[in-house]
């Protein structure tokens, strides 16, 4: 049962706020990086509906484009998405022809995923949009600011590696 916070009478009526020993939660750095990547993703969204796809279609199809042949678990850990999800988006992806599957030699158990040609083509008529945009992003933020922050997130990535919660989901649904 949720309680409902008591108006407090010095604060106009207005609920009261508790105050907790914490940064501003729009301080915080997850809400930070939230809103920057939405903020960027906002910019690809129209250009990916248009091709009648969705940003983790499009990343899984980025991340295939960038390597030959991987297998599933991988795949999951280099497109941060969660298993089940990755297998809903992978049938959806392979039924439209824009990818495909094999089973590995090594093992049966296994499931190997590739770009299909019909996905590079794909890939190929969204690519002048995607670096218009961030040709875009780049004008407006600056190309030096927008490498030094890559580098910025890259190190804060790196110095957090070995910090723990390895164990959790790394992924988003």
């Amino acid at each position: 049962m949720t309680r409902k916070k008591s108006a407090d009478p010095g604060n106009g009526g207005h609920p009261a706020v508790r105050q907790v020993p914490m940064r501003d939660f729009s301080r915080s750095l997850p809400m930070s990086l939230l809103r920057a990547r939405e903020a960027v993703m906002r910019q690809f969204r129209p250009s990916l509906r248009q091709h009648g796809l969705t940003e983790q279609q499009w990343r899984i199809l980025r991340a295939l484009a960038a390597i030959d042949t991987v297998e599933v678990t991988e795949l999951a850990r280099t497109a941060f998405l969660l298993g089940p999800s990755l297998s809903r988006i992978l049938r959806d992806l392979e039924a439209r022809h824009l990818i495909e599957r094999k089973t590995a030699k090594a093992d049966q158990r296994r499931s190997m995923v590739s770009i299909s040609e019909k996905g590079v083509k794909l890939m190929a008529s969204v690519a002048p949009t995607s670096e218009a945009i961030y040709a875009e992003i780049t004008q407006r933020f600056g190309a030096r600011k927008l490498a030094e922050l890559q580098d910025m997130l890259s190190e804060l990535e790196l110095s957090l590696a070995d910090l723990g919660g390895a164990d959790e989901a790394t992924a988003e649904e």
